[in-house]
C-alpha cells in the first residue's frame, strides 16, 4: 500500500470527519425526498402500507381536483402574503428605530427578539390562551375596553386566519430586525450627512437611501419568508387544526392529514411535490426579479 503524504493524511482525514454528516443527510434528506417522489406514482391496493401498485401520474390529477387541496392553498396564499408583508414592514420600521442612539435600545431588542426563539408550539398554545373565547381571555379583555363584545377568535371562521397571521407576526417581527439591524450598520453615514446638507428630511432620507441600499436584504427576506410561509404547519396544528369549517387548512397540514390520519402516502407524497413545485416557482420569480434589481 502506498505511503501516503501530508495532503492526503489531511484530506483522508476532513472525509472521515464529513462522513457521519454525508451518512445522515443521505439517510434522513436524500431518501425520503426521492422515496416520496417514487410513493407520489403509487397508489394503495390494500389496507398496508406496503400494498402499492404503479399509476403513473394518477395521484397528481386527484390532488388537483381536490376541492379541499385548493381551498388550502388559497388558505395558504392569504397566510403567506399577510405575513410576509407585515414580517418585512414591521421589522423594517423596528430596525430603523432601534438604530438610533436611544436609551435603553439594547434591551428593547432583546425583547422583540424574544418570540424567535421561543418554540412555535410554546407560541401557539400561549395565544390560544389569549384567544380564549371567555371574556377573560386577554384579547377579549383587552377589546372589552373599547365596548366591544367577546369574540370566538379561533373558532370563528371570519377571524380563525387573521388570528393566526397575528400570532406568526409576532414570532418573527424579531429576526427580520435583527437581519435589517445589520443591513443597516453596513450603510456609510456619509450617504446621510449628503442628504442632509441638501436639505433633505427623514422621510426623504428613508425613501432615497435607507430603503434602495437594503433592496438586497429585503428580498433575502422576502425569499426565505414565503417559503417559510408555504411551510406553516406548527400553529396551525397547536391552535386551530386546520379549522372552524377549513378557514385555517393550509397545504402542509391537508399533507399532514392524508399522510398520518387518512394513511394515503402516496396522496400525501403527491401533495407534497405539488408544494415543491409551487416553492421552486415562487423561489426562482423572486431571483429573477432580484438579479434584475442588482442591475
Amino acid at each position: 500500500m502506498p505511503k501516503l503524504n501530508l495532503r492526503q493524511k489531511e484530506n483522508l482525514d476532513g472525509y472521515l470527519f464529513l462522513t457521519p454528516a454525508i451518512l445522515f443527510f443521505a439517510v434522513f434528506m436524500v431518501y425520503p425526498f426521492f422515496y416520496s417522489f417514487y410513493l407520489s406514482l403509487q397508489e394503495k391496493t390494500g389496507m398496508k402500507l406496503t400494498d402499492l401498485s404503479f399509476a403513473g401520474l394518477t395521484q397528481y390529477q386527484k390532488v388537483l381536483a381536490d376541492p379541499e387541496f385548493i381551498s388550502s392553498l388559497i388558505n395558504t396564499g392569504i397566510y403567506t402574503f399577510s405575513v410576509v408583508f407585515f414580517q418585512v414592514a414591521i421589522g423594517l420600521l423596528t430596525a430603523v428605530v432601534l438604530n438610533r442612539a436611544l436609551i435603553g435600545k439594547t434591551l428593547t431588542r432583546s425583547f422583540f427578539f424574544i418570540p424567535v426563539i421561543i418554540s412555535t408550539i410554546v407560541c401557539g398554545v400561549i395565544w390560544t390562551w389569549m384567544y380564549d373565547p371567555a371574556a377573560s381571555g386577554l384579547m377579549n379583555r383587552a377589546i372589552s375596553i373599547f365596548g366591544i363584545e367577546p369574540i370566538a377568535w379561533l373558532k370563528d371562521p371570519k377571524w380563525a386566519m387573521t388570528s393566526v397571521i397575528v400570532m406568526s407576526i409576532w414570532k418573527w417581527i424579531g429576526y427580520h430586525m435583527v437581519i435589517y439591524l445589520a443591513g443597516l450598520q453596513g450603510i456609510s453615514n456619509d450617504y446621510y450627512e449628503a442628504a442632509s446638507l441638501e436639505g433633505a428630511n427623514v422621510l426623504q432620507k428613508f425613501i432615497h437611501i435607507t430603503f434602495p441600499l437594503l433592496s438586497n436584504t429585503t428580498w433575502l427576506l422576502v425569499i426565505t419568508s414565503i417559503i417559510n410561509s408555504f411551510q406553516i404547519f406548527d400553529q396551525i396544528y397547536t391552535m386551530t387544526n386546520g379549522g372552524p369549517m377549513g378557514a385555517t387548512n393550509v397545504i402542509v397540514y391537508f399533507i399532514y392529514k392524508a399522510g398520518f390520519i387518512s394513511f394515503d402516502l402516496p396522496y400525501a407524497s403527491a401533495a407534497a411535490w405539488l408544494l415543491f413545485v409551487v416553492i421552486f416557482i415562487l423561489t426562482l420569480a423572486q431571483l429573477k426579479v432580484q438579479s434584475k434589481n442588482e442591475q
